[in-house]
């Protein structure tokens, strides 16, 4: 539990919120282009498997999901130690985590997608 009484410390697991959601971001789309680039390796070589770059892109966008699941927990964890004095009157806390949870299911979405078009 904080003792400073000070809104920075909720503004600065804010931002580390944002940080990692930036991350995961960056996570998956790293994924989708390499999952896309063994697409295009399918088209070039179409007598070989190349099914490395699909595993290798859908891994790295679970990843992302997972990361900012994981960072919402963490960031939920530190709004429940701060007092009502650390969290300026009007401001809505829980937007940071609704940004996340929406980021992490269209990572999910789009890993699914993947998996779903491969198989077709």
């Amino acid at each position: 539990m904080s003792d400073l009484n000070d809104p920075r410390v909720f503004f600065a697991a804010e931002r580390t919120l944002l940080a990692w959601n930036r991350t995961s971001l960056t996570l998956m789309a790293f994924g989708f282009v390499i999952e896309r680039f063994g697409l295009f390796l399918h088209v070039l070589l179409p007598k070989q498997d190349i099914s490395m770059p699909f595993w290798i892109g859908v891994g790295f966008i679970v990843l992302g999901a997972l990361a900012v699941l994981i960072a919402s927990l963490q960031y939920r964890r530190v709004l429940f130690t701060l007092k009502p004095i650390e969290i300026p009157k009007g401001y809505w806390a829980g937007f940071g985590i609704f940004v996340s949870l929406v980021v992490a299911a269209l990572g999910i979405a789009l890993a699914v997608y993947l998996f779903v078009d491969a198989k077709l």
